[in-house]
């Protein structure tokens, strides 16, 4: 996916944002400072597989990234991504929301 940022003004990869972004929203956040706060509670999490050189971005980052990116060309990116991860757990469900562990029926 291309990055719309300016290159020398970046301070935190596309990847790191992207990724903090999507658990967020998964985990339930609406706003860009939900999903910083979220970022900022989870860091040590992120560290293990994100490098973070910026540390967590802040909820006005978030906000002027994806108010630059393409909407088509994140949404064809994502679905790319989604397919591959079906592809690779054979289509299994991965129960993200607990109530099976909570028994809830």
């Amino acid at each position: 996916m291309a990055d719309p940022r300016v290159e020398y003004l970046v301070h935190h990869q596309l990847i790191d944002i992207i990724t903090i972004a999507l658990c967020a929203i998964i985990a339930g956040a609406d706003t860009w400072t939900e999903v910083s706060q979220f970022g900022k509670e989870k860091q040590s999490w992120f560290e293990q597989f994100l490098e973070l050189e910026g540390g967590i971005p802040s909820h006005d980052t978030f906000g002027r990234f994806f108010a630059k990116l393409d909407p088509e060309q994140f949404q064809n990116c994502f679905l790319k991504w989604v397919q591959a991860v079906f592809s690779m757990t054979a289509g299994q469900v991965v129960p993200i929301d607990g109530k099976k562990l909570r028994r809830s029926r």
